[in-house]
């Protein structure tokens, strides 16, 4: 049988290739010759990725909060990769930052829709038996959303708004230790009656406060807002961009925290007390917005906008009233 011609270019191309490497061609051919067809369930290790979900109870609904919490972690990694993508950009334009942000809003925002997974697809009763089971693991202890956060904005943005002003992006070096006992998530992971740190802070801040501190430095011109910054003057006035990250700022800051509290106010708030959060998180001081007021781009945000931050979601979205 004759080789078509587009074969033996194909085949050239590949001998040229692996002779610049040192390599032998057939071996690389012997190898394809014997090697298995791929498939579909191999290719996303699909029986390891379902065998992965193992519940503490016998009680049917830990499976969804299991999975969803698989699936949201996954999102999460899908973000971090256009991050690294972004810092990694040489001769970066708006149109690639733009599409780059646009992807992380697909991707928060196909789980800020499938929120009422957790909302309205559990039954209330089961969750509040198995969450017992749990403790103290929690929600805050997602080490990626965390990544998410230091790598949109500068690290003095992410500290608690009472004493952001005592800190400069410009000794950020001199004072990220400093500013990283101050970070905004911590009075979140408090216990209620003591205000000491819960066991769910301290196991997340072995685990992760190097990596973090890390991050915020590889990051620290590179992150989205540097990024945005480093742009000519003109670009940063392009209306798609300015678009792209106020919803960004948004989605994370906005409407995946308050999926968060719509989903405690059906499960712990209860009369006459609210039931804490598994690790004893204080959620109803942690999750709105409004007392946090961490916004990413506050350059993209006139004083009105950010004074009202999250009030409209709440008043349309918990107490059912007309923006």
């Amino acid at each position: 049988m004759e080789l078509k011609p587009e074969i033996i270019e194909r085949l050239k191309l590949l001998d040229e290739k692996y002779q610049a490497m040192g390599q032998n061609l057939v071996s690389y051919l012997d190898g394809l010759l014997y090697a298995d067809y791929l498939t579909y369930w191999d290719y996303i290790h699909l029986d390891t990725l379902l065998s992965l979900q193992t519940p503490k109870t016998p009680i049917p609904d830990e499976k969804i909060f299991i999975m969803y919490h698989q699936v949201t972690e996954l999102y999460f990694k899908l973000c971090l990769h256009e991050y690294e993508q972004l810092a990694e950009k040489e001769n970066l334009d708006a149109t690639f930052l733009t599409d780059r942000i646009n992807r992380i809003n697909r991707y928060f925002e196909a789980l800020i829709t499938s929120f009422d997974i957790m909302v309205d697809g559990m039954d209330p009763k089961q969750f509040l038996k198995f969450r017992m089971s749990l403790l103290p693991a929690s929600g805050f202890q997602s080490g990626q959303y965390r990544m998410i956060e230091i790598c949109s904005t500068t690290f003095k943005n992410l500290v608690a708004k009472d004493v952001r002003a005592d800190f400069s992006d410009d000794t950020f070096e001199e004072q990220i230790d400093k500013m990283y006992e101050h970070i905004y998530w911590k009075a979140g992971a408090t216990e209620l009656a003591s205000g000491k740190k819960t066991l769910t802070l301290v196991q997340f801040e072995q685990k992760y406060s190097e990596q973090f501190k890390q991050l915020a430095r590889k990051f620290r011109v590179k992150n989205l807002l540097s990024l945005y910054k480093s742009l000519p003057a003109a670009d940063q006035k392009n209306e798609p961009l300015m678009l792209a990250l106020r919803q960004l700022d948004v989605n994370i800051n906005v409407n995946w925290p308050l999926s968060h509290y719509k989903s405690a106010v059906r499960y712990l708030q209860a009369d006459p007390e609210d039931i804490a959060a598994t690790g004893g998180t204080n959620w109803q001081k942690y999750l709105p917005p409004r007392f946090q007021k961490r916004i990413f781009f506050p350059e993209l945000w006139s004083t009105e906008e950010i004074n009202e931050w999250g009030k409209g979601w709440v008043k349309s979205v918990v107490f059912k009233l007309a923006p």
